[in-house]
């Protein structure tokens, strides 16, 4: 659990740095291609394809394609139909999808009723951190995020069922996971991105090669090494805790209000579920 816990506190604060430095300055489709090509570039050194079986590889690369490439293409689209606050609150339905997806995919008939309750407090903790008055349109962009979230949570339990072999074998074959998710990401920006918008200062690119090198090379790497380690509800719940790690973290570095009576009882709620999750049954 630790390392899902380090890597939380690495998104969160990458979060606030897009935020700050990146959002409505680069396009989004650019930024997300540039991270997902320096990732693979750093772990293009290390590659080793003997490792892995020819069908695991290019299930890797899949895996890859669908949780990060295909997840952001209908992310970023959603944000034509969505303010930030309302992206934020429809995000909280991804423990469930974990839960579910496990089950069905895996055909686990008796997934403990505990694990299912601790996704749903996940949700619940959430969403008392961040639910807002909706605008009128929202449907479009509920369901474009609801997609995103499906594809985000197949990738984490796909992976997590990978036979990959021992960590140090992962780590030598992890440039397949970016490789997917390079090309997926290349497509969506020769076909959705706004070229005026390219990074043009030092500061940009500074913190672009940070996301692409930290937050997503090193950080998606250990995210799915963790997801290998804990349960299917703990991998569930510590998806939401992004959240209020968040909103920490912007409290601290940039000074923006934080509800503390909501952020303190989702928080609560949130913690409770990751608890639950990591119960002995």
């Amino acid at each position: 659990m630790w390392i899902l816990w380090a890597v939380t506190a690495l998104w969160a604060a990458s979060f606030s740095l897009i935020g700050e430095f990146l959002a409505g300055q680069v396009d989004g489709y650019i930024a997300v291609y540039i991270r997902m090509l320096l990732a693979l570039l750093l772990f293009l050194p290390l590659w080793r394809p003997k490792r892995l079986a020819f069908a695991q590889q290019w299930r890797l690369a899949a895996i890859g394609a669908l949780q990060i490439g295909v997840m952001y293409l209908f992310l970023y689209h959603a944000f034509l139909y969505l303010t930030v606050p309302e992206v934020l609150l429809f995000t909280i339905f991804t423990p469930l999808y974990v839960t579910l997806i496990d089950d069905v995919l895996f055909e686990r008939k008796h997934l403990p009723a505990q694990w299912w309750l601790a996704a749903a407090l996940a949700v619940v903790g959430a969403a008392v951190i961040r639910f807002n008055t909706l605008s009128d349109d929202f449907v479009i962009g509920f369901l474009l995020i609801q997609a995103a979230n499906i594809c985000f949570a197949t990738g984490q339990v796909l992976y997590k069922r990978l036979e990959l072999g021992s960590e140090r074998n992962q780590v030598h074959v992890f440039a397949l996971f970016f490789l997917g998710a390079t090309i997926v990401s290349s497509l969506a920006m020769a076909a959705f991105a706004n070229f005026d918008k390219w990074p043009s200062t030092t500061l940009q690119w500074g913190i672009l090669v940070w996301l692409g090198l930290g937050a997503s090379g090193l950080g998606y790497l250990a995210w799915n090494l963790g997801a290998k380690r804990v349960n299917v509800a703990q991998l569930a719940t510590m998806n939401n805790m992004l959240i209020p790690a968040g909103l920490l973290i912007n409290f601290a570095f940039w000074g923006q209000a934080v509800d503390w009576l909501r952020l303190a009882l989702g928080g609560a709620i949130l913690l409770a579920s990751v608890w639950l999750a990591s119960r002995r049954r």
